[in-house]
């Protein structure tokens, strides 16, 4: 069977009826579709009889909505798919112009279009089909040699769950009021109005906010993307894709599904963002988790003679499948745990190292618990390089360093056994580039030379991967060494309590400490695995017993040879 990087579904099943069927139907797609799969909804259209079918305005009712959120919910088990239900043809009750015949570009064309509409045989009734690729060819850009597939049987009447078909679905918005609605009554239409949000890894809960805000504005809607303040909040912030990349992916999606709107796309840099000050705004979508948020807006604005804004809070999509410490709703943070021990970028080629040999750097700001994922991959089978011990080697009176240093800074670093007193010589570096830089200078490159005959020791004592464990790995440029930089991150406060409660210091001193070295983004940004000890120790060992499985299995998919 062939398999398509982008598709074009068109359903045209009374939505009460289709609901039921939607998880096969989606399943049947799924198989046929691997990258971007778009839906059009056009309940009712006939493709078996002569006249060909025309695209129809569908009335945005609160049961269109709520089937907008049941589709992009069934989605979520099959998060390969970049799913994009169409707004095009769905008008509010005030807002329901004919619908031009221009064809709306896509940014994917589709290169197969499928549907659940049933001839009366179950064949792939050659008529219908050349009707379904003709009726997508006159709404859509399609590719060229555009294939077409009928879906039923595939998704047939014997997987229906038992029960009425009419059963309604949940409620997307909640009520502004406690008086019960209509599923077949008309959502109003504005036309102009706000929504906000990180829009990190756009994923199918951002889909139903975005969709509602569309559906609901009929000429521009403004959407505040968080930035810079408003991220240190976030769970495991340095993983978050940069702005520019999150607005890249949300303006195609919003272009994609309702063309026709005039967005305004802006960083949201404090709580209140353009909806706290736009007099020409006229509603704001928020979800759950954020409705006081909305209600602080409206105080806002009629502190400063705004009007208020019309409020719809939608429900958040419920994750069934997460897992502990996940959140329980579909949310970026959990996509981003579950980045964690994953390959993010393709490892460094060591053709100077023997094959079969691999090398990983393991770094991480001061109080990161780097030391402790050492010991866990230690426990795994690596040879660890410990290169504070590489320095206290190095510092020791007959060591690489030590006269190097000596001559450097003078004799009163040393104790009165001759030992080089550390506090003292930190104390002459600290804060101070000039003397820091001289210091480095000298240790470095000694430390480079003995990681290099550890890892001579671990290749005869048969080891196959080898942990360099050093803070200030990438400030000393030895990611040279090594195929891949692992690094470990918490959040600075963490980070600052940790230090404290592990080494006496002051806050302050802990902060300073944290200052001196390169953020946790920066080394993120230069990593190949993140991982993290901000949970219990047993999450921690599995994050760390996953990345060593995908990397042995990456070690034996590898060429061998250089």
């Amino acid at each position: 069977m062939a398999v398509f990087r982008s598709g074009l579904l068109v359903l045209t099943t009374p939505l009460t009826s289709l609901a039921p069927r939607l998880a096969p139907i989606l399943s049947s797609a799924a198989r046929l579709v691997n990258h971007t799969l778009y839906v059009h909804l056009q309940p009712g259209m006939s493709l078996g009889g002569p006249a060909q079918p025309q695209s129809t305005p569908v009335q945005a009712t609160f049961e269109v909505i709520d089937f907008i959120t049941h589709l992009y919910a069934g989605a979520d088990v099959h998060r390969h798919l970049d799913v994009r239900i169409l707004l095009t043809n769905i008008r509010t009750k005030s807002f329901l112009p004919p619908l031009t015949s221009s064809v709306q570009n896509l940014a994917h064309p589709p290169e197969v279009v499928l549907t659940d509409f049933q001839t009366l045989d179950g064949s792939q009734y050659n008529p219908a089909k050349q009707q379904l690729e003709r009726y997508a060819t006159s709404c859509y850009s399609c590719c060229p040699q555009l294939s077409s597939v009928l879906l039923y049987p595939d998704y047939g009447p014997g997987v229906l769950p038992v029960g009425s078909l009419d059963v309604p679905l949940p409620s997307t918005i909640s009520p502004a009021s406690p008086v019960g609605r209509s599923a077949k009554q008309p959502v109003r239409g504005h036309q102009r109005g706000a929504v906000g949000g990180t829009f990190d890894r756009l994923h199918n809960a951002h889909k139903v906010l975005l969709s509602v805000a569309c559906l609901l504005a009929q000429e521009q809607l403004v959407v505040g993307v968080a930035d810079k303040d408003l991220l240190r909040s976030k769970l495991l912030p340095e993983l978050l894709q940069p702005y520019a990349e999150r607005v890249e992916h949300l303006s195609e999606f919003l272009v994609d599904i309702k063309p026709s709107l005039t967005f305004d796309i802006i960083p949201l840099l404090d709580p209140y963002g353009p909806a706290g000050s736009d007099p020409s705004l006229e509603f704001l979508v928020v979800s759950e988790e954020t409705y006081r948020g909305g209600m602080a807006v409206n105080r806002f604005r009629l502190e400063n003679d705004l009007e208020e804004l019309t409020l719809y809070q939608i429900q958040l999509l419920k994750d069934p499948n997460h897992k502990e410490n996940e959140e329980d709703k579909v949310s970026s943070s959990s996509f981003r745990q579950q980045m964690l021990g994953n390959l993010l970028r393709p490892p460094h080629k060591r053709p100077e190292l023997p094959p079969g040999f691999y090398v990983i750097g393991l770094t991480g700001i001061s109080g990161s618990g780097k030391s402790s994922v050492a010991q866990r991959l230690k426990g795994l089978g690596a040879y660890v390089i410990d290169s504070d011990h590489l320095g206290h080697r190095a510092y020791a009176p007959g060591g690489p360093a030590y006269q190097p240093v000596v001559k450097a800074f003078g004799t009163d670093i040393l104790h009165k056994d001759g030992i080089i007193n550390r506090k003292v010589l930190g104390s002459r570096v600290f804060g101070n580039k000039k003397q820091l830089k001289i210091l480095t200078d000298i240790m470095w490159p000694v430390i480079a030379k003995l990681a290099r005959e550890e890892m001579e020791q671990a290749m005869a004592e048969g080891k196959h991967v080898c942990v360099i464990d050093a803070a200030m790995l990438l400030e000393a440029g030895w990611q040279n060494m090594v195929h891949e930089v692992w690094t470990v991150v918490i959040p600075e406060t963490e980070a600052v309590r940790r230090i404290v409660e592990r080494d006496g210091l002051s806050e302050a001193a802990a902060q300073s400490r944290l200052q001196s070295q390169m953020s946790g983004q920066q080394l993120v940004d230069q990593s190949h695995v993140v991982l993290s000890t901000l949970w219990e120790p047993h999450v921690t060992q599995h994050q760390v017993e996953k990345a060593w499985a995908l990397l042995q299995k990456r070690i034996s998919e590898a060429p061998s040879g250089p």
